[in-house]
């Protein structure tokens, strides 16, 4: 089980990195604490001072086209929101 799926770079998820120490990744909606704690340690290298994570609901999409009206649903996620010890980055451009 692939334990992070990807870093979320938005502009809210910046603010957090820059004032508090704070990261945020999506995660695989089966894992625990525990294992996206020692998750981000072995791949970062870093220290994890605290894990919160949040079940994020899909949103309702709808759009016209030519074919007529399409409905659906964005799939919902599981986001980690992960606070390092200071002094500490991560680099998400430099990990392949």
């Amino acid at each position: 089980m692939e334990i992070i799926k990807k870093p979320i770079l938005t502009e809210k998820a910046s603010i957090l990195t820059e004032k508090l120490n704070r990261y945020a990744f999506k995660v695989d909606h089966r894992a625990n604490k525990i294992q996206i704690k020692s998750a981000v340690e072995e791949m970062f290298g870093v220290t994890v001072v605290a894990v919160n994570t949040a079940v994020v609901a899909g949103k309702a999409k709808s759009r016209y086209t030519k074919a007529g009206f399409v409905s659906g649903r964005a799939p919902k996620y599981k986001k980690a929101v992960i606070t390092i010890k200071d002094g500490e980055t991560i680099d998400f451009y430099s990990v392949i």
